[in-house]
């Protein structure tokens, strides 16, 4: 069974940082690329940032672009969304999905595999 799991998810202040954490059991994540995408309440799933497997091509968001990093472990079997000067706009469920590729992909609908997501709260 293939499963992604996001962990990290919390609240936490403007300003603040978090790491959010995907873990991946049933399979070798490092064949995966790997993308996050998040949902605040009422809009729709955006993407937040991508990685392809080897973790040497990376894409962001405009808007998280310099305050955002995505790396990946794959000794770990992880990848890390390491999240630096949160907003509130920045509140969302956060998830994680991949695809078996070694090229960079970052595509909504090209993801075959997804995480159930973690919250963030940005709040003061």
């Amino acid at each position: 069974q293939l499963q992604l799991v996001e962990s990290g998810g919390a609240l936490v202040q403007p300003g603040g940082s978090l790491r959010l954490s995907c873990a991946a059991s049933g399979f070798t994540l490092d064949d995966y690329a790997i993308a996050w995408f998040r949902q605040a309440p009422g809009k729709e799933r955006e993407g937040v940032s991508c990685i392809n497997s080897r973790g040497g091509t990376t894409r962001y968001a405009d808007s998280v672009k310099g305050r955002f990093t995505i790396s990946r472990d794959n000794a770990k079997n992880t990848v890390y969304l390491q999240m630096n000067r949160v907003q509130p706009e920045d509140t969302a469920v956060y998830y994680c999905a991949a695809r078996r590729s070694s090229m960079l992909i970052c595509g909504y609908y090209d993801m075959n595999y997804w995480g159930k997501g973690t919250l963030v709260t940005v709040s003061s």
